[in-house]
């Protein structure tokens, strides 16, 4: 139990939450509690260890050794020659290799680069969880709308069985425009029914992307979106492109990693040169059985040492060059990397412009269509109360109605979100305001 509090209170879960919870509210929430986000942050960390460690390798190593050893001379029948001896060695050593053909300051740099991918990886993780969030605010607010559409259809459904029964009380209406009535009313409730469970659906998946635990109850501040949100001159597809290829972590990204792999070959390169290296060391020793004292001993066996070495590689059994190779076709691997991050960037925005282009049109054509519609409706409607028209014909118009306001619904928010995912790749705030 205390561990799983322990767990809740460093996931941020026990973290006091807004009181009102719009698009913006939510971003800003889950860039501190998204468990990816803070994994890439962890990485980051491991990463500048890393460096750090790339760093230290250029500075002389120092290390104290000290043994004891216990001497046994059982076959020594020497006299006064002791059988048995304690010895030790003491001393500090120091290693610092001067030149290794620059495969040192090369990883350093590889490492700063390592770094800089790290850290795009956690703004890539940010733009990831704002288009999800995005996704699923835009996909609250069309359940919503539908909601509301389909209460209204509830309403209508009802008020039409109303006036059907007393109709069929005054002789105007027969038993069987009452039951289909009746019917009509039963699937728009059952309709509703969806809806509601549609949107709490989408409601379930947001409080996931929080990171939030299911029954929590979320204020949601949704903004009544009109119709000037939708019919809005798009931005070139070519200067969203450009742009995006400037400022999307995942381009800069491979082009680093393209760099990464380059410092690898001359890292590679490096077995080819000598290696120098300088050791130095500092040391003394004692062992029992001797007429000097411990102090006398330390004294008399204390010594200094400094040496220089060269290593000259000559044959290695074809591992620099093989090494250099595979390094070279890393390059080769993180360049073709690069170009389809490219193509794939180009791929998406150019599907989203497409998106945002053909939900206008459809828009445009559903407004049409619903306005159409709506007048033709209300002329059933009145010849129905005539008598002038079956129940047939008025629920076939009223159907084909709840038709038109769905697909003007599923037009509009579908065109509000690829506009602003157009927006998003041209670097601007995700933002739904009223």
């Amino acid at each position: 139990m205390i561990l799983l509090l322990l767990l809740i209170t460093h996931l941020g879960w026990s973290q006091e939450q807004p009181k009102k919870w719009d698009l913006a509210t939510c971003i800003d929430y889950a860039m501190k509690q998204n468990i990816q986000i803070k994994k890439s942050k962890i990485t980051l960390q491991e990463s500048q260890e890393d460096t750090k460690t790339a760093k230290a390798a250029m500075f002389p190593s120092l290390s104290f050794s000290a043994s004891q050893n216990y001497v046994s001379r059982p076959l020594n029948n020497a006299e006064g020659s002791a059988r048995n001896s304690y010895n030790g060695n003491y001393g500090f050593n120091s290693d610092l290799t001067v030149y290794d053909g620059g495969k040192r300051t090369k990883a350093i740099e590889q490492s700063t680069i390592l770094n800089s991918i790290k850290e795009l990886s956690i703004s890539q993780a940010e733009n990831n969880i704002q288009i999800a969030l995005l996704q699923d605010y835009v996909q609250i607010l069309y359940a919503y709308e539908s909601v509301k559409t389909n209460k209204s259809t509830v309403e209508l459904s009802l008020a039409q069985l109303n006036r059907a029964k007393e109709l069929l009380k005054a002789g105007a209406k027969s038993k069987s425009d009452v039951a289909q009535l009746e019917s009509q009313y039963s699937t728009d409730k059952y309709q509703l029914v969806v809806a509601e469970n549609t949107l709490k659906d989408y409601k379930l998946q947001l409080k996931q992307l929080l990171e939030l635990s299911g029954d929590e109850e979320m204020d949601l501040e949704l903004p009544s979106l009109n119709d000037g949100s939708v019919i809005i001159a798009l931005p070139n597809k070519m200067d969203v492109y450009s742009t995006a290829l400037t400022i999307m972590p995942e381009i800069r990204s491979s082009k680093l990693t393209t760099q990464s792999a380059n410092m690898d070959v001359s890292i590679a390169k490096s077995g080819y040169m000598p290696t120098v290296s300088l050791t130095a060391g500092i040391g003394t020793s004692h062992t029992t059985g001797t007429d000097f004292t411990f102090g006398q001993q330390v004294k008399n066996g204390w010594n200094n040492s400094l040496g220089l070495s060269v290593s000259v590689p000559i044959f290695n059994n074809r591992k620099t060059k093989s090494a250099v190779q595979k390094a070279k076709l890393q390059v080769l691997d993180s360049e073709l990397s690069e170009l389809n991050e490219q193509k794939t960037l180009f791929k998406t925005i150019e599907t989203i412009y497409l998106d945002a282009v053909s939900s206008q049109n459809r828009f445009k054509a559903a407004v049409e269509k619903l306005q159409s519609t709506k007048i033709s409706y209300e002329l059933i409607d009145e010849q129905f109360n005539l008598g002038m028209k079956n129940t047939v014909e008025l629920l076939t118009e009223k159907n084909s109605l709840l038709s038109a306001q769905q697909e003007v619904l599923q037009a509009k928010y579908m065109a509000i979100l690829n506009i602003q995912l157009l927006k998003f790749y041209q670097g601007e705030q995700i933002a739904l305001k009223n």
